[in-house]
């Protein structure tokens, strides 16, 4: 059977409307006038949970795209509903022009066995067989040559670091070492899409950066899009190149690490990244004005791109105000105090607005 495509404006993944209620009678909630009700309320009237609410958002191809919440928030339901692990209430799901809301069960193996993969924090290695063979389990599912699906795994056992593990058990390797292997599983069948559910919330802070690392590395050799789940702020930031903050099933704010940082859509939102440096996240682009009048434009130039902390040792070494640059001509200016006020978190005379 053909798969059912609508167009999806050259999105890698889109998402329109979905909802995901656990509980009786679920269905008659998205379209009625209980979806307007706040989660308590909702439950008390129909013993109904709305895990995912209304969600709408688009990951574009070879994008990193961090949903990010506080637990029970909705990240982990919504993640599996993509795929449709956890079956979606209401709403559109497409991914690569493919409805997945509209796909038979053969379609779906065939979805999540080639186009999307999915890493969980729990790794699910299979533990009779060796690193090498969990690596190439998932071509084995597809049917794929023995030596074919082998050289494809010893590629990706290379990529990972792995290299002298191959016949290892996982049993003895580390959390990390495992990690890289269900990395690598993930990754053997060439996916569109790579989903990751917390992958990293059970390791110790140090493997998990150094994951974290080896995520960013993959992602700029391989150029997978990548949907990470977490509940971890600075992860989110590490990580992605725009941010969904979850709460209560819902989207409160999405955008770039400097948009969350920068303006904060509400109190939920300004909570989570009170306590985050602002001057390794906010660029110049962000905070840069234009020009007082009479004010010298002969000082050093930066490019708009240049985080706070970055520019700092040249705000030190000039008495002049900095120059921002993009695509080779002047968007505005920065000096010492917009510098100082931007970490500080006063209010400044840029926000991106030069």
């Amino acid at each position: 059977m053909e798969e059912s495509v609508v167009p999806s404006g050259g999105a890698a993944i889109e998402v329109r409307g979905l909802w995901k209620i656990f509980g009786p009678g679920a269905d008659r909630v998205p379209h009625s006038s209980l979806a307007r009700l706040p989660p308590a309320l909702l439950r008390e009237r129909t013993g109904c949970v709305a895990a995912v609410r209304d969600v709408t958002l688009s990951v574009r191809p070879g994008e990193v795209f961090v949903v990010m919440g506080l637990s029970g928030s909705g990240k982990s339901t919504l993640v599996r509903c993509l795929t449709r692990l956890v079956e979606p209430s209401a709403g559109e799901i497409t991914i690569a022009g493919q409805d997945v809301r509209a796909a038979t069960p053969a379609q779906l193996r065939q979805l999540r066995r080639h186009r999307v993969s999915m890493v969980f924090q729990h790794f699910g290695l299979l533990p009779h067989r060796g690193v090498l063979d969990n690596i190439a389990y998932g071509l084995e599912i597809q049917g794929v040559p023995r030596a074919r699906r082998r050289r494809r795994a010893e590629e990706l056992l290379s990529l990972v670091g792995l290299d002298g593990f191959a016949d290892a058990r996982p049993d003895t390797l580390s959390g990390g070492m495992r990690q890289r292997v269900g990395l690598a599983r993930a990754l053997a069948c060439e996916p569109e899409v790579l989903l990751f559910d917390e992958p990293f919330s059970a390791l110790d802070p140090l493997i998990r950066r150094d994951m974290q690392a080896e995520v960013t590395r993959l992602h700029r050799e391989v150029g997978t899009t990548m949907v990470f789940v977490t509940h971890d702020l600075s992860e989110a930031l590490r990580l992605g190149e725009r941010i969904a903050i979850m709460r209560d099933g819902g989207i409160v704010q999405l955008g770039t690490p400097e948009e969350l940082v920068g303006t904060p859509a509400d109190g939920h939102v300004a909570a989570f990244v009170r306590d985050v440096p602002r001057g390794e996240v906010l660029s110049l682009r962000w905070i840069c004005r234009r020009p007082r009048d009479g004010e010298r434009l002969d000082g050093p130039a930066l490019a708009s791109g240049t985080v706070i902390r970055d520019a700092v040792p040249t705000a030190m070494g000039t008495a002049l105000p900095i120059v921002v640059v993009e695509n080779g001509r002047a968007v505005g200016v920065v000096d010492r105090l917009d510098l100082l006020s931007a970490m500080s978190g006063l209010p400044t005379t840029g926000a991106g607005r030069a």
